[in-house]
């Protein structure tokens, strides 16, 4: 398994910006007023990876008074990690399509004011959870080790 490149999650960021962005050329005018906290909970995921990276990390590096890290919790935190930021790339590129809608619409349209706010805040919690994600998945990665071919001999 390769780790998350910053890349690798820009394809499904772009293709759902695209088809929010179409959806709303079509339907905005019958679709409900936007939450304006609707992506306060990606902030609140992305806090939670975060702490849990500083600890894992700890805990993987075998900081003193930290328990070693079981292979099946790190595994888990990597899946938590990779399903996070193609979360987060999917919500991001949401929010940018409607960010792109409703921004020229704003003078002509009360409701897209209001609109514009709500993908502003969904689109920097969706930034946050995919770099809260990216660290988590590489606060998992094992420490190098020098190998022994590579270590000076001693005689």
């Amino acid at each position: 398994m390769e780790f998350t490149r910053p890349r690798d999650l820009l394809v499904p960021g772009l293709v759902t910006g695209v088809l929010v962005h179409l959806l709303l050329r079509l339907a905005y005018g019958s679709l409900p007023a936007l939450p304006r906290l609707a992506g306060v909970t990606l902030v609140v995921i992305a806090l939670a990876e975060l702490l849990l990276g500083f600890a894992l990390r700890a805990r993987i590096l075998r900081k003193p008074g930290s328990r070693p890290v079981q292979p099946l919790t790190a595994a888990r935190a990597v899946l938590l990690a990779k399903a996070s930021s193609l979360v987060g790339a999917i919500m991001l590129g949401a929010w940018a399509g409607v960010l792109a809608y409703v921004l020229p619409e704003r003078a002509a349209l009360p409701a897209a004011s209001n609109d514009t706010v709500s993908a502003i805040i969904g689109g920097a919690g969706a930034a946050l959870l995919i770099g809260a994600a990216l660290w988590l998945e590489h606060c998992c990665k094992t420490p190098d080790r020098p190998d022994d071919d590579e270590s000076p001999k001693r005689y």
